[in-house]
Order: C-alpha cells, then sequence, then structure tokens
C-alpha cells in the first residue's frame, strides 16, 4: 500500500509541476526578464563572462527540467508525510488527509522562509553571500517543517483534556509564538539596491508565491483523488458480485 501511495504521489507531484510550470512561465519569466534587463543596464561596461546557457534555454529547457524534478521529488516525500498522517488526524477522509497534508507542506516548506528571506529576482543580492543566504533560507525552512510537526504533536496532545478545537488554537498559538521567536533570532538579510523598482521587485516575489501555491494545491486535488482510489475503491461490478447460477437438477 505505501508502495502503491508512493508512485500515486511521484505522479501527482509531476502533474502538479505541469502546472506549476505554466505559471511560473506566465507570471515569473516576464519578472526575470525585466530583473535581468536591469542588471545589464546597471552593469556600466562590467563584463560577467561567458554564460554557460543562454536565457533561453534557461527560461525553457532548464525552468521545466527543475520544476518538474522538484514536483516529481516533493510529491514523493508528501506521499510517505500522507501515509504517517493518515489515521493519526482524526476521522479525515484520504482526500482531507491529502488537503491537509499539502497545506502543511506549503505553510512550513515555504511560507515561514518566505516571510522571513522573500524570494528576489537575479539582480538583487550579493553574488559574495549567496551561500550565507542560502543557509539561512534552508535553515529557517527545516526549523519551518521541525516546529510545524511539534505543533501538531502538541494539538494531538492536548484533545484528550480540552477537545479539538482548544487543542487547534493552543498548538496554532504556540506555532506562531515559536516562529516569531526564530524571525527574530535569525539574522535579516537586505541586500535590494536603492534603485530597484519595487513594483518590479513585489510583483516578483508575488508570482514566485503563485508558483508553489500552484504546485501544493494541483499535488493536493490529485494525489488526494489518487489515494482515495487506493484506499477506498469503488464497489464490485454487477457481473463480479452476480454469484453463478446453481446446476440445474438431473432428470433421470
Amino acid at each position: 500500500m505505501v508502495r502503491a501511495l508512493l508512485v500515486r504521489g511521484m505522479l501527482a507531484g509531476l502533474a502538479a509541476g505541469v502546472v506549476a510550470l505554466a505559471v511560473s512561465y506566465l507570471l515569473g519569466e516576464p519578472r526575470v526578464e525585466a530583473a535581468v534587463a536591469f542588471e545589464e543596464s546597471h552593469a556600466h561596461g562590467h563584463g560577467h563572462g561567458e554564460e554557460l546557457f543562454s536565457r533561453t534555454l534557461q527560461s525553457t529547457g532548464g525552468l521545466a527540467t527543475g520544476v518538474l524534478l522538484f514536483g516529481t521529488a516533493v510529491g514523493g516525500v508528501a506521499a510517505l508525510a500522507f501515509c504517517f498522517a493518515l489515521g493519526r488526524t482524526g476521522r479525515l477522509a484520504p482526500r482531507a488527509t491529502a488537503a491537509l497534508v499539502s497545506l502543511a507542506a506549503l505553510a512550513g516548506l515555504y511560507l515561514v522562509p518566505f516571510l522571513k528571506y522573500p524570494a528576489n529576482p537575479p539582480s538583487v543580492g550579493d553574488p559574495d553571500t549567496i551561500g550565507r543566504r542560502t543557509a539561512l533560507y534552508v535553515l529557517m525552512m527545516l526549523l519551518g517543517v521541525l516546529l510545524a510537526s511539534a505543533a501538531a504533536v502538541l494539538g494531538r496532545a492536548l484533545v484528550p483534556r480540552f477537545g479539538a478545537w482548544y487543542a487547534s488554537v493552543a498548538a496554532a498559538g504556540a506555532l506562531l509564538l515559536a516562529v516569531g521567536l526564530a524571525y527574530a533570532l535569525l539574522p535579516g538579510v537586505d541586500e535590494v539596491p536603492a534603485d530597484f523598482p519595487a513594483t518590479l521587485l513585489w510583483r516578483f516575489r508575488l508570482a514566485a508565491l503563485a508558483v508553489q501555491a500552484a504546485l501544493w494545491t494541483a499535488f493536493g486535488l490529485l494525489f488526494g483523488e489518487l489515494a482515495e482510489r487506493v484506499l477506498r475503491p469503488g464497489p464490485a461490478p454487477a457481473a463480479a458480485r452476480t454469484p453463478p447460477p446453481l446446476p440445474a437438477p438431473s432428470v433421470r
């Protein structure tokens, strides 16, 4: 059963990656092109070396490869998380459990680090600090996953004493408090040039958020339907349910 759900999770992740790819190409790429044009107009004759891959290849084949591989990989991981969550989240049906896992993944893997370290277009950021910025983002992402998991465990432990509603409120409050402390303790990163268009920056970040929202929404709907069919197969066909006729008695 786990293997069947894992395969379907990867397939749903691949299909969700197609949806995210379309959103990324339609909303994200125009903002990337505008950011690249801004960077080139402010280069003042300083060459950046020859590009290993052209922008055309980056915005087509490179983008498709990255998004589809990412969708397939996170689809498999989310399917395993679904297997763990199924039956541990009350009486939720497979579709509702898949939606809950997708929402938790969007919040923990993306929204929590995004609000602290939002996405920036290519021309924003110092190349010398890319390693530090990446490490901080990954750390915030891991903290988001761990804190969300801890909040879920806390909420489940409080249900027998306070009921489902108050336990959920207490767990959500504890999660917000822990995330707020992490935001306050971790260093900030602000490397946006003063003359960079604020509208372009805002639209780029909204496009990045839309890509992730499209990915996890599509995955939750697709995988929920596939998981429902695996865990709750439909009734057998009428021909299969009809017992074979009794043999006619022999006449002597």
